[in-house]
């Protein structure tokens, strides 16, 4: 049995938000970052390696504030975060930081591979990128509007915000070719992360998480994402990979505290995940959510925020995409 589990954040994400055509491009790349995934799982194809393919489809997609579409920084750059980890050994990898890598989620398999480290940070990261030759990219790679919109708004406001903040009129130029994106330039207060889980056929797990981090942010912040446990964690009972606020999730140890759960009192994958988000992380101001998949190949999405961008498909089932609150 194998399953695929992906997100694309989680927030405030009111149906009124998003325009039907905003909303389609949405589902198309998530859907496109499913078939990817899912089609190498049905191949035969390690969890580690579907769970890469389908986070590098949505670090290209500039919808997502990851790779190409991060979020900018105070000082106007790009700080990107990546993480994964392999279930039935546990070998993890982690870069943060990172400014010219086109996909960090390989740049932090290149860590688990390459090197003796778990987390890499910049500029020892891009190095690493560069001595083994991932693509790397200018900086005009990673400039769409709507991100830089964002920025001057926060600027101007004199705070960070997590991807997105509530919606208002763009006051700059409209996007051009190719982030066609048609919305305002903040449809919905998003904690912008991408992730998948995965179990192969072999009843291997394995998770990835990457980020662009929090518009206007400083000092070189880094969140839950790119935490081993924090953001993501696998082992052979579950995989998870979280999206949300970070300094919460990483206070909450979310994603290892679902498998020491399971570990330690025996609860299923569903209600460790349940407890953490809704019992855990909620009452403290902890919005967002997570992905998570079970040796058994089971999936739960579970989230405390309006919405979360989701898809998830079996063996020999349908996919299933969702943006908001069912």
């Amino acid at each position: 049995m194998y399953a695929l589990a992906l997100h694309g954040g989680a927030g405030t994400i009111a149906r009124a938000s998003l325009s039907p055509a905003d909303e389609q491009q949405y589902r198309t790349a998530l859907e496109a970052a499913l078939t990817i995934g899912h089609d190498l799982l049905r191949d035969g194809a390690a969890a580690l390696d579907a769970v890469e393919a389908t986070v590098r489809s949505l670090e290209d997609c500039p919808l997502f504030n990851a790779g190409r579409g991060a979020v900018f920084t105070h000082e106007g750059h790009h700080e990107m975060d990546a993480a994964l980890m392999s279930g039935h050994n546990k070998l993890a990898g982690a870069v943060t930081g990172v400014r010219k890598v086109q996909n960090p989620i390989r740049a932090a398999r290149l860590v688990m591979e390459k090197t003796e480290h778990v987390l890499l940070g910049y500029p020892g990261a891009d190095e690493l990128a560069l001595e083994y030759g991932l693509p790397l990219q200018p900086t005009e790679y990673f400039f769409t509007q709507h991100r830089y919109n964002q920025l001057q708004e926060a600027l101007r406001e004199g705070r960070m915000r997590l991807d997105h903040s509530q919606a208002r009129p763009v006051p700059e130029a409209p996007l051009s070719e190719p982030d066609t994106f048609t919305g305002v330039a903040d449809p919905n207060w998003k904690k912008g992360t991408v992730g998948a889980v995965a179990r192969d056929l072999h009843g291997h797990l394995a998770a990835a998480t990457s980020t662009g981090g929090m518009t206007n942010k400083r000092y070189s912040r880094i969140g839950d994402t790119p935490l081993i446990g924090a953001g993501t964690w696998a082992d052979a009972r579950c995989a998870i990979s979280c999206t949300g606020n970070g300094e919460y999730f990483i206070r909450a140890v979310a994603a290892y505290d679902i498998a020491c759960l399971m570990e330690y009192k025996g609860l299923s994958l569903e209600e460790a995940a349940r407890i953490v988000v809704q019992d855990k992380l909620a009452p403290v101001g902890g919005e967002g959510g997570l992905i998570a998949i079970d040796a058994a190949g089971n999936v739960t999405l579970p989230f405390n925020s309006d919405g979360m961008y989701r898809a998830s498909r079996r063996e020999g089932g349908e996919a299933m995409v969702a943006i908001y609150k069912e």
